[in-house]
């Protein structure tokens, strides 16, 4: 494997670490950092820096729940995370069809597209109400799937048992 990497095996590294680090601080998949920095500053095809990035999103992904899930100030959802992910099964399947019959170039700007219309609605738009608490929630050994408490819409009362001020 040392032989098929090449001279610069270091920046992959870094590619990495950094992937690593805005995937965990800010929920994004590391192909937001990773295609981009494949297809550009090593010149990979953009099809190629796809599957790369969706391969290292992996461990990077499993990682990051579990270290949120084991987080007692991060709210999750079971129910919604499984709705999920049937959806995005589903989707990949759809997706890595369409990428086989798709110029590559058409892709690059797609996906360039896509980041930017992502960073404006993100900017520009207003987040939604928070939810009620319905969250499978591990913070202090709870690991029932059963709401903490009945939420009785009261900001307050949801700040306190968050710990949030």
């Amino acid at each position: 494997m040392a032989g098929q990497l090449p001279g610069e095996w270091w920046g992959f590294v870094l590619l990495g670490i950094g992937a690593g680090i805005v995937s965990g601080l800010l929920g994004v998949g590391s192909g937001t950092v990773v295609i981009p920095a494949l297809v550009l500053l090593w010149g990979f095809g953009q099809k190629s820096a796809q599957g790369m990035a969706l391969a290292a999103m992996v461990p990077m992904a499993l990682i990051g729940a579990l270290r949120y899930w084991r987080n007692p100030d991060v709210e999750l959802n079971g129910p919604v995370i499984a709705l999920i992910v049937l959806g995005a099964v589903a989707g990949t399947m759809v997706g890595t069809e369409l990428v086989a019959r798709l110029p590559a170039g058409l892709l690059r700007k797609a996906f360039a597209v896509f980041l930017a219309v992502v960073a404006v609605r993100m900017f520009t738009a207003a987040p939604r109400a928070e939810k009620p608490n319905l969250s499978i929630h591990a913070g202090a050994n709870n690991h029932s799937p059963l709401p903490e408490a009945v939420d009785t819409g009261d900001t307050n009362d949801r700040a306190a048992q968050h710990g949030d001020k």
